[in-house]
C-alpha cells in the first residue's frame, strides 16, 4: 500500500464511479465534461478533463475563407447577391 496521502475515494458500481464533490468542484468538473484516461507505465492513471464547449457557436471556428469581410457594412448582406 502506498503512503501517499489520499485526496479522496470513491467505490466502483456496475463500472462506474462517482467523481468526489471537493475533486469535481476543484477541478471545475461539471455535467457534459469528458474525462480522458491515461495509464501510465508503472501501472498510475492520469485523468485530463475536456471541459465541454457549449452555446450556439460552440463548434464555429470562425470564417476562414478568401475574401476578407466587413462584419459593420456586410452583415445583412452576406451570402445576398446584388445586381
Amino acid at each position: 500500500m502506498s503512503s501517499e496521502p489520499v485526496d479522496a475515494e470513491s467505490k466502483v458500481s456496475g463500472n462506474q464511479a462517482n467523481i468526489p464533490a471537493r475533486i469535481r468542484r476543484e477541478l471545475g468538473i461539471d455535467d457534459g465534461d469528458q474525462l480522458r484516461w491515461h495509464l501510465e507505465e508503472d501501472g498510475s492513471i492520469r485523468v485530463q478533463v475536456v471541459q465541454q464547449r457549449s452555446g450556439t457557436f460552440a463548434d464555429f471556428d470562425g470564417y476562414d475563407g478568401e475574401e476578407e469581410t466587413d462584419a459593420t457594412t456586410d452583415h445583412d448582406a452576406w451570402g445576398v447577391e446584388t445586381e
